[in-house]
Protein backbone atom coordinates (compact mmCIF):
# COMPACT_ATOMS: atom_id res chain seq x y z
CA UNK A 1 0.00 0.00 0.00
CA UNK A 2 1.13 3.54 -0.61
CA UNK A 3 2.02 5.84 2.26
CA UNK A 4 -1.12 7.89 1.58
CA UNK A 5 -0.05 11.00 3.47
CA UNK A 6 1.38 12.22 0.17
CA UNK A 7 -1.16 10.62 -2.17
CA UNK A 8 -1.50 12.40 -5.51
CA UNK A 9 -5.01 10.97 -5.85
CA UNK A 10 -7.24 8.37 -4.22
CA UNK A 11 -8.93 5.69 -6.30
CA UNK A 12 -11.75 3.69 -4.71
CA UNK A 13 -13.03 0.70 -6.65
CA UNK A 14 -16.40 -0.97 -6.61
CA UNK A 15 -15.88 -4.75 -6.92
CA UNK A 16 -18.77 -6.35 -8.78
CA UNK A 17 -18.62 -5.62 -12.52
CA UNK A 18 -15.34 -3.75 -11.99
CA UNK A 19 -12.89 -6.16 -10.34
CA UNK A 20 -14.80 -9.34 -11.20
CA UNK A 21 -17.37 -10.26 -13.85
CA UNK A 22 -20.60 -11.14 -12.02
CA UNK A 23 -22.72 -11.77 -15.13
CA UNK A 24 -22.62 -15.52 -14.51
CA UNK A 25 -22.70 -15.31 -10.71
CA UNK A 26 -24.60 -12.54 -8.89
CA UNK A 27 -26.83 -11.86 -11.87
CA UNK A 28 -27.41 -15.55 -12.50
CA UNK A 29 -28.30 -15.94 -8.82
CA UNK A 30 -30.83 -13.08 -9.13
CA UNK A 31 -32.46 -14.81 -12.11
CA UNK A 32 -32.49 -18.19 -10.29
CA UNK A 33 -34.02 -16.62 -7.18
CA UNK A 34 -36.76 -14.75 -9.05
CA UNK A 35 -37.56 -17.86 -11.07
CA UNK A 36 -37.78 -20.00 -7.92
CA UNK A 37 -40.03 -17.59 -6.00
CA UNK A 38 -42.35 -17.08 -8.99
CA UNK A 39 -42.62 -20.89 -9.26
CA UNK A 40 -40.82 -20.92 -12.64
CA UNK A 41 -43.27 -18.41 -14.14
CA UNK A 42 -40.69 -15.64 -14.71
CA UNK A 43 -36.91 -15.58 -15.17
CA UNK A 44 -35.59 -12.02 -15.61
CA UNK A 45 -33.21 -11.41 -18.52
CA UNK A 46 -29.92 -9.51 -18.09
CA UNK A 47 -31.72 -6.53 -19.65
CA UNK A 48 -34.55 -6.75 -17.07
CA UNK A 49 -31.95 -6.68 -14.30
CA UNK A 50 -30.09 -3.73 -15.89
CA UNK A 51 -33.34 -1.78 -16.22
CA UNK A 52 -34.08 -2.28 -12.53
CA UNK A 53 -30.53 -1.28 -11.56
CA UNK A 54 -30.72 1.82 -13.77
CA UNK A 55 -33.22 3.21 -11.24
CA UNK A 56 -30.18 3.76 -9.01
CA UNK A 57 -31.51 2.26 -5.76
CA UNK A 58 -31.20 -1.52 -6.25
CA UNK A 59 -27.52 -2.03 -5.50
CA UNK A 60 -28.30 -4.83 -3.02
CA UNK A 61 -28.93 -7.96 -5.11
CA UNK A 62 -31.11 -9.59 -2.44
CA UNK A 63 -33.39 -6.56 -2.45
CA UNK A 64 -33.26 -6.45 -6.27
CA UNK A 65 -34.39 -10.10 -6.38
CA UNK A 66 -37.27 -9.38 -4.02
CA UNK A 67 -38.32 -6.33 -6.04
CA UNK A 68 -38.38 -8.30 -9.31
CA UNK A 69 -40.52 -10.98 -7.64
CA UNK A 70 -42.95 -8.30 -6.38
CA UNK A 71 -43.13 -6.65 -9.78
CA UNK A 72 -43.86 -9.94 -11.52
CA UNK A 73 -46.79 -10.68 -9.18
CA UNK A 74 -48.08 -7.12 -9.61
CA UNK A 75 -48.42 -7.87 -13.34
CA UNK A 76 -50.59 -10.80 -12.21
CA UNK A 77 -52.82 -8.38 -10.25
CA UNK A 78 -51.47 -9.44 -6.85
CA UNK A 79 -50.55 -6.76 -4.33
CA UNK A 80 -47.40 -6.71 -2.21
CA UNK A 81 -49.53 -6.89 0.93
CA UNK A 82 -51.14 -10.12 -0.27
CA UNK A 83 -47.80 -11.76 -1.02
CA UNK A 84 -45.93 -11.24 2.25
CA UNK A 85 -42.63 -12.49 0.82
CA UNK A 86 -40.14 -13.87 3.33
CA UNK A 87 -37.02 -11.77 2.75
CA UNK A 88 -34.78 -14.08 4.79
CA UNK A 89 -35.88 -17.04 2.62
CA UNK A 90 -35.01 -15.03 -0.52
CA UNK A 91 -31.55 -14.21 0.90
CA UNK A 92 -30.95 -17.85 1.91
CA UNK A 93 -31.91 -19.19 -1.53
CA UNK A 94 -29.80 -16.55 -3.30
CA UNK A 95 -26.76 -17.34 -1.13
CA UNK A 96 -27.18 -21.09 -1.72
CA UNK A 97 -26.71 -20.42 -5.45
CA UNK A 98 -24.12 -17.66 -5.32
CA UNK A 99 -21.96 -18.87 -2.45
CA UNK A 100 -23.05 -22.50 -2.30
CA UNK A 101 -24.79 -24.40 0.54
CA UNK A 102 -21.79 -24.25 2.92
CA UNK A 103 -21.18 -20.66 4.13
CA UNK A 104 -17.59 -21.50 5.15
CA UNK A 105 -16.49 -23.26 1.99
CA UNK A 106 -17.56 -21.50 -1.20
CA UNK A 107 -18.68 -23.89 -3.95
CA UNK A 108 -21.28 -21.79 -5.80
CA UNK A 109 -21.21 -19.40 -8.76
CA UNK A 110 -18.67 -17.20 -6.92
CA UNK A 111 -15.93 -19.75 -7.73
CA UNK A 112 -16.13 -19.12 -11.47
CA UNK A 113 -16.08 -15.32 -11.70
CA UNK A 114 -13.61 -14.03 -14.31
CA UNK A 115 -11.24 -11.37 -12.92
CA UNK A 116 -11.26 -7.98 -14.63
CA UNK A 117 -8.00 -6.59 -13.25
CA UNK A 118 -4.55 -7.90 -12.35
CA UNK A 119 -2.58 -7.14 -9.15
CA UNK A 120 0.16 -5.61 -11.36
CA UNK A 121 -2.30 -2.82 -12.26
CA UNK A 122 -2.74 -1.91 -8.58
CA UNK A 123 1.03 -2.04 -8.15
CA UNK A 124 1.40 0.59 -10.92
CA UNK A 125 -0.97 2.90 -9.03
CA UNK A 126 1.04 2.43 -5.82
CA UNK A 127 4.30 3.25 -7.63
CA UNK A 128 2.75 6.43 -9.01
CA UNK A 129 1.80 7.59 -5.49
CA UNK A 130 -1.91 6.90 -5.98
CA UNK A 131 -3.68 5.41 -2.96
CA UNK A 132 -6.34 2.76 -3.64
CA UNK A 133 -8.98 0.73 -1.84
CA UNK A 134 -12.41 -0.81 -2.24
CA UNK A 135 -15.99 0.15 -1.34
CA UNK A 136 -18.53 -2.49 -2.33
CA UNK A 137 -22.07 -3.58 -1.61
CA UNK A 138 -20.81 -7.18 -1.58
CA UNK A 139 -20.59 -9.00 1.75
CA UNK A 140 -17.17 -8.88 3.39
CA UNK A 141 -16.69 -12.65 2.91
CA UNK A 142 -17.49 -12.44 -0.80
CA UNK A 143 -15.32 -9.33 -1.32
CA UNK A 144 -12.37 -10.81 0.57
CA UNK A 145 -12.69 -14.03 -1.41
CA UNK A 146 -11.93 -12.17 -4.64
CA UNK A 147 -9.45 -9.62 -3.23
CA UNK A 148 -7.38 -11.85 -0.97
CA UNK A 149 -7.87 -15.39 -2.24
CA UNK A 150 -8.13 -14.75 -5.99
CA UNK A 151 -6.02 -11.58 -6.42
CA UNK A 152 -3.63 -12.30 -3.56
CA UNK A 153 -3.90 -8.82 -2.00
CA UNK A 154 -2.80 -8.55 1.63
CA UNK A 155 -5.39 -6.89 3.88
CA UNK A 156 -6.56 -4.34 1.29
CA UNK A 157 -8.58 -1.34 2.49
CA UNK A 158 -12.18 -2.49 2.15
CA UNK A 159 -15.56 -1.15 3.23
CA UNK A 160 -18.15 -3.87 2.53
CA UNK A 161 -21.90 -4.40 2.97
CA UNK A 162 -21.64 -4.95 6.74
CA UNK A 163 -19.66 -1.73 7.27
CA UNK A 164 -21.87 0.98 5.76
CA UNK A 165 -25.35 1.72 4.40
CA UNK A 166 -26.02 0.65 0.81
CA UNK A 167 -25.21 2.86 -2.16
CA UNK A 168 -26.04 5.53 -3.25
CA UNK A 169 -25.46 6.54 0.40
CA UNK A 170 -21.84 7.81 0.32
CA UNK A 171 -21.00 6.92 3.95
CA UNK A 172 -18.94 3.90 2.88
CA UNK A 173 -17.06 5.95 0.30
CA UNK A 174 -16.18 8.54 2.96
CA UNK A 175 -15.01 5.77 5.30
CA UNK A 176 -12.75 4.26 2.61
CA UNK A 177 -11.27 7.67 1.75
CA UNK A 178 -10.63 8.45 5.42
CA UNK A 179 -8.53 5.29 5.83
CA UNK A 180 -6.65 5.91 2.58
CA UNK A 181 -5.81 9.57 3.16
CA UNK A 182 -4.44 8.73 6.60
CA UNK A 183 -4.60 12.27 7.97
CA UNK A 184 -3.42 13.82 4.71
CA UNK A 185 -4.08 17.58 4.65
CA UNK A 186 -4.00 18.38 0.94
CA UNK A 187 -7.37 16.69 0.12
CA UNK A 188 -6.32 14.64 -2.93
CA UNK A 189 -8.90 14.15 -5.67
CA UNK A 190 -11.08 11.08 -5.13
CA UNK A 191 -12.09 8.77 -7.99
CA UNK A 192 -14.86 6.24 -7.48
CA UNK A 193 -14.88 3.53 -10.14
CA UNK A 194 -18.18 1.70 -10.59
CA UNK A 195 -20.43 0.00 -13.12
CA UNK A 196 -23.91 1.12 -12.05
CA UNK A 197 -26.09 4.20 -11.76
CA UNK A 198 -26.02 3.79 -7.97
CA UNK A 199 -22.21 4.09 -8.05
CA UNK A 200 -22.39 7.38 -9.96
CA UNK A 201 -25.15 8.70 -7.67
CA UNK A 202 -22.85 7.90 -4.72
CA UNK A 203 -20.21 10.24 -6.17
CA UNK A 204 -22.81 12.96 -6.75
CA UNK A 205 -24.03 12.73 -3.14
CA UNK A 206 -20.42 12.83 -1.88
CA UNK A 207 -19.83 15.99 -3.94
CA UNK A 208 -22.96 17.64 -2.55
CA UNK A 209 -21.98 16.86 1.05
CA UNK A 210 -18.27 17.75 0.68
CA UNK A 211 -17.98 20.27 -2.17
CA UNK A 212 -14.55 21.49 -1.00
CA UNK A 213 -12.98 18.31 -2.40
CA UNK A 214 -12.91 17.03 -6.00
CA UNK A 215 -14.92 13.83 -6.58
CA UNK A 216 -14.78 12.10 -9.97
CA UNK A 217 -17.07 9.24 -11.01
CA UNK A 218 -15.53 6.76 -13.46
CA UNK A 219 -17.92 4.38 -15.19
CA UNK A 220 -16.87 0.90 -16.28
CA UNK A 221 -18.97 -1.17 -18.68
CA UNK A 222 -19.62 -4.61 -17.16
CA UNK A 223 -18.81 -7.43 -19.62
CA UNK A 224 -22.44 -8.51 -20.13
CA UNK A 225 -23.37 -5.16 -21.76
CA UNK A 226 -20.46 -5.28 -24.21
CA UNK A 227 -21.88 -8.10 -26.31
CA UNK A 228 -23.65 -5.78 -28.77
CA UNK A 229 -22.89 -2.22 -29.85
CA UNK A 230 -26.46 -1.13 -29.06
CA UNK A 231 -26.34 -2.42 -25.46
CA UNK A 232 -22.91 -0.94 -24.99
CA UNK A 233 -23.97 2.51 -26.26
CA UNK A 234 -27.17 2.56 -24.22
CA UNK A 235 -25.34 1.56 -21.03
CA UNK A 236 -22.59 4.13 -21.67
CA UNK A 237 -25.25 6.84 -22.05
CA UNK A 238 -26.95 5.68 -18.83
CA UNK A 239 -23.70 5.97 -16.84
CA UNK A 240 -22.91 9.39 -18.34
CA UNK A 241 -26.39 10.68 -17.50
CA UNK A 242 -25.88 9.46 -13.93
CA UNK A 243 -22.73 11.60 -13.69
CA UNK A 244 -19.80 9.55 -14.93
CA UNK A 245 -16.88 11.74 -16.14
CA UNK A 246 -15.63 8.98 -18.46
CA UNK A 247 -16.80 5.46 -19.33
CA UNK A 248 -14.24 2.70 -19.86
CA UNK A 249 -14.48 -0.85 -21.23
CA UNK A 250 -12.18 -2.19 -18.53
CA UNK A 251 -11.02 -0.78 -15.20
CA UNK A 252 -7.33 -1.07 -16.20
CA UNK A 253 -7.92 1.63 -18.84
CA UNK A 254 -7.89 4.04 -15.89
CA UNK A 255 -4.12 4.39 -16.15
CA UNK A 256 -1.91 6.59 -14.00
CA UNK A 257 -1.65 8.99 -16.98
CA UNK A 258 -5.44 9.09 -17.32
CA UNK A 259 -5.79 9.78 -13.60
CA UNK A 260 -3.26 12.63 -13.74
CA UNK A 261 -5.02 14.08 -16.77
CA UNK A 262 -8.40 14.05 -15.01
CA UNK A 263 -6.90 15.57 -11.84
CA UNK A 264 -5.42 18.49 -13.79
Amino acid sequence: MTEPTSAKAIVVFDIDGVVRDVGGSYRRAIADTVEYFTTQAYRPTPLDIDQLKSEGVWNNDWEASQELIYRYFETQEQSREQLQLDYSAIVAFFQSRYRGPDPNNFTGYICNEPLLLQPSYLEQLTQAGIAWGFFSGATRASANYVLEKRLGLESPVLIAMEDAPGKPDPTGLFATVKILENGCENLPTVFYVGDTVADMYTVEKARNLYPHRTWIGVGVLPPHVQQTAARRDTYTETLKKAGSAIVLSNVQELTTEQIQELVS
